[in-house]
């Protein structure tokens, strides 16, 4: 059973309380279409077991099949500096169809961000740092295809429906007791 090799730290990108009792981290690419039909079934987990589940998305881009996966990943990131990673991550989802630069200015712009800043932070090399070090800590975490989930550390080998990740969160909950 592979296991999540970097922890989860505070400067992960997460929603739901720190003190959960389950972290589900998942390592995913903006521009997979695997992770798009999985982000509204995490979205429901999260409703789901609201005070129960922290998430946690790092990046996995897998740019030689899909070409603007490192791009999303960044203007993310470029919007996190903002204090807006969550709704960019959202819209990048919503919006999969349209992920050239020019359209996630445009979702940058949607969130009211300061564009100018926006523009700076996706040519920063810090934020193309920090996509890469979260795809080298899914490559050393057994990582070799979107999306991978971890539940409480340990791979989650099953499929991503809705049914087979609440069960195995249900079983993290339980292991927690």
């Amino acid at each position: 059973m592979a296991s999540l090799r970097i922890p989860v730290t505070t400067a992960d990108h997460h929603e739901g309380p720190a003190d959960a009792p389950v972290t589900l981290v998942e390592y995913g690419d903006y521009e997979c279409p695997h992770c798009g039909r999985a982000f509204p079934i995490v979205k429901k987990l999260q409703k789901t077991l609201k005070g129960k589940l922290r998430f946690v998305f790092r990046n996995f881009p897998i740019s030689q099949i899909h070409p603007h996966a490192e791009h999303a990943a960044i203007a993310a990131e470029a919007a996190g500096r903002q204090g807006k990673f969550w709704p960019m991550h959202d819209r990048i989802f919503l919006n999969q169809a349209h992920e050239d630069d020019a359209s996630l200015r445009r979702l940058a712009g949607e969130l009211k961000l300061d564009l100018e800043q926006f523009d700076r932070d996706v040519r920063d090399p810090a934020l193309a740092a920090r996509v890469q070090a979260d795809f080298n800590g899914g490559v050393r975490s057994g990582v070799n295809g979107t999306p991978t989930f971890y539940a409480n550390g340990v791979r989650v080998d099953t499929g991503f429906s809705y049914d087979e990740l609440l069960a195995v969160i249900e079983e993290a909950l339980e292991a927690t007791k």
